[in-house]
């Protein structure tokens, strides 16, 4: 990973600090997404890092594009009970990255959501935060009128297979 700038790092801190201070303890679920799918990636990268740095224990799962029987069944149930690899402690931290986890199917099921914006896209609806990742070296804390927002705005389809 690439050394990060004063800027990000203090974006990063304070997400950390925000999360923490309202999920200090348990098995912790949060997640990150993204339009396009990379910056999402890194950032949640640097988050995880960013926990493990303030004393969280911390798994890391990047998944891609996943429905919700998926996710529950592959990721979310194991993490819950402790079976997933590197979660086996009852205060650990999963941090996510995929598609479609901020869908209204499964997006109760986080205890704190990230959306990150690389463009011109509009932000997901319903996310704790949202990161405003365009310069890349001094991302922002971007806060929206989500009430202008159309209600399916972030929402994703599922992928049809066959």
């Amino acid at each position: 990973m690439d050394e990060l700038t004063e800027a990000r790092q203090a974006l990063l801190d304070s997400i950390a600090d925000e999360f923490l201070h309202n999920s200090p303890r348990g098995r912790r679920l949060l997640a990150v997404e993204s339009e396009a799918g990379e910056p999402a990636t890194r950032f949640a990268d640097e988050l995880a890092t960013v926990l493990g740095a303030h004393g969280q224990r911390v798994a890391r799962a990047s998944l891609g594009d996943v429905d919700e029987q998926t996710l529950r069944h592959d990721t979310i149930e194991p993490f819950r009970a402790g079976r997933l690899p590197g979660a086996a402690d009852p205060d650990t931290v999963i941090v996510v990255d995929g598609r479609r986890l901020l869908n209204l199917a499964v997006r109760g099921i986080w205890h704190f959501s990230v959306w990150v914006l690389a463009g011109d896209e509009l932000p997901h609806a319903s996310v704790n935060v949202i990161v405003d990742a365009t310069d890349e070296s001094a991302p922002k804390r971007y806060f929206y009128d989500l009430c202008r927002l159309p209600p399916s705005v972030g929402e994703r389809p599922a992928t049809r297979v066959g």
